[in-house]
């Protein structure tokens, strides 16, 4: 779920938005079912060259020790990098709404040895995660897909520990692949939605050739 580094300033915006609403824009709802097809283009080796996941990783900062859930994890393509930046006393929880993912995500961390890798089904609108239970949440090609993002980014934020971070990477609108245009979302959308939930934001491009990143962080 990546340079130059800027911070959004919220607080006319935040001010102006309380007093007149903008609707979110509308999820993108498409079924990934069929993990082992999906898993052609997902863990494509060319990926590498476009989502950079050494990246990511490094944006979010990892320490050995930590939480890290990965929401959408799909077939598992970040699970390597993470199961390797939290360590073996740390852990990776890949989660996804799609039961066929999990399955496959169960079946990857096992012949791949992957000990610190939790898989689970999740609901399309609760991470179910306990409170401050979680140092990072990373959230990759995932977030056009749900619905009511400011309630979700509120629960994200509920699950993380003081200075936790959510870690949004998602497709510019001028990107060659990723959703329907109609279905992309403005970095500073992301931000707004993150902070609607009650995070700190900042955006950074990471150096990612397709994607911008949003950050927010728990106080």
């Amino acid at each position: 779920m990546r340079s130059f580094l800027f911070s959004l300033s919220f607080c006319a915006t935040l001010a102006a938005c309380a007093s007149t609403p903008t609707p979110e824009p509308p999820a993108y709802e498409h079924r990934f079912e069929h993990a082992e097809q999906w898993a052609k283009e997902f863990d494509d080796p060319s990926r590498d060259s476009w989502q950079k996941p050494e990246l990511v990783v490094a944006a979010m900062q990892i320490a050995p020790g930590m939480t890290v859930a990965d929401i959408g994890a799909g077939t598992g393509y970040f699970e390597p990098h993470l199961s390797r930046a939290v360590g073996p006393n740390g852990r990776v929880l890949a989660l996804d709404v799609e039961p066929d993912m999990v399955r496959y995500l169960i079946a990857r961390a096992a012949r791949e040895q992957l000990a610190n890798v939790d898989a689970r089904q999740v609901a399309p609108d609760d991470p179910g995660l306990p409170a401050a239970s979680v140092d990072r949440v990373l959230i990759v090609d995932t977030w056009h897909h749900i619905a009511n993002r400011a309630a979700y980014a509120s629960r994200l934020a509920a699950a993380l520990k003081a200075g936790g971070e959510v870690i949004v990477v998602d497709f510019r609108r001028d990107a060659h692949r990723g959703p329907p245009p109609e279905h992309r979302i403005a970095p500073a959308e992301v931000a707004r939605e993150l902070s609607a939930g009650g995070l700190a934001v900042r955006v950074t491009d990471a150096g990612l050739p397709e994607q911008y990143v949003v950050v927010g962080t728990r106080p």
